[in-house]
């Protein structure tokens, strides 16, 4: 918990590092986006979706689709942002490595994010046994942070700590290397997200806005977002978390980590 114009901060184990899941689609938003302002890609470029018949498909997004969809760059970002949308992360993947990703985030003086894959549906090599999958993810990690699951070995996963999250969110909102515009466009995308099953129910208000992005794969239960109070007070807030229950639906874990999240924040804000 952070307040951004002060700098004063509350943590616990802010510096624990963590396979990042789907906040990882952040730092994409950001290079694919600054791809666009410096004229190496066209945001109204169209790309042509394909289902695959051969891969699970996703929870959510284009990647459902039955039928081949032709969705403009730009609109790749809305849905990779506000709706946690795979295939669209993918497709932006396709035009912005993860090398390059992994490049904007240090080349804006952001450290403690490693970019290295982009997104796949791992519940996919189980065959549909979600149980297997939690308890295997529970279970294996070495104490170097090594797995067998390659999106949870912390040496091959996106990675990412709660402070270095922080940072990120800092520098979106109140942006000295990152381009304006480019931290603008990414503040309102996450404003959209429609996802907000954590941290949200604790923040969203009349009397506040809320912009944030989860991530969830398997035990591991994520949420990064700013709350920006009407007298002008904002915060950044993180929770990375690992569960130790084999379950896909933990709606109690979820409202916890709200619940913890403003505990602090109202600490932090009223001392």
């Amino acid at each position: 918990m952070r307040n951004l114009d002060t700098g004063q901060e509350i943590a616990v184990d802010a510096d624990v590092i963590y396979p990042i899941a789907s906040v990882v689609k952040v730092p994409l938003a950001i290079a694919v986006l600054e791809a666009i302002r410096g004229g190496r890609l066209d945001g109204a470029r169209m790309l042509e979706l394909v289902p695959d018949p051969g891969t699970p498909p996703p929870p959510i997004g284009v990647g459902r689709f039955l039928h081949p969809a032709r969705v403009a760059i730009e609109d790749l970002i809305y849905l990779a942002i506000a709706i946690s949308d795979n295939a669209a992360a993918d497709a932006l993947f396709g035009l912005v490595p993860p090398s390059e990703v992994d490049r904007t985030l240090a080349e804006a003086g952001i450290g403690g994010i490693a970019v290295r894959h982009p997104m796949r549906d791992l519940l996919g090599v189980f065959g549909g046994e979600p149980g297997l999958a939690h308890t295997l993810a529970m279970g294996a990690r070495t104490p170097g942070g090594g797995h067998p699951l390659a999106h949870l070995d912390l040496t091959r996963a996106n990675t990412g700590t709660a402070r270095a999250l922080a940072d990120l969110l800092q520098e979106l909102w109140r942006p000295t290397a990152i381009h304006p515009r480019v931290a603008a466009r990414v503040r309102a995308l996450m404003s959209d997200g429609i996802l907000q099953r954590r941290l949200g129910p604790d923040f969203i208000s009349d009397a506040t806005s809320w912009a944030s992005k989860s991530g969830t794969l398997l035990n591991l239960r994520h949420d990064a977002g700013v709350v920006e109070h009407e007298d002008g007070q904002t915060y950044a807030v993180v929770a990375m978390t690992e569960s130790t229950v084999p379950a896909v639906a933990q709606p109690a874990v979820d409202a916890l980590i709200g619940r913890i999240a403003r505990a602090l924040h109202d600490h932090l804000r009223d001392p």
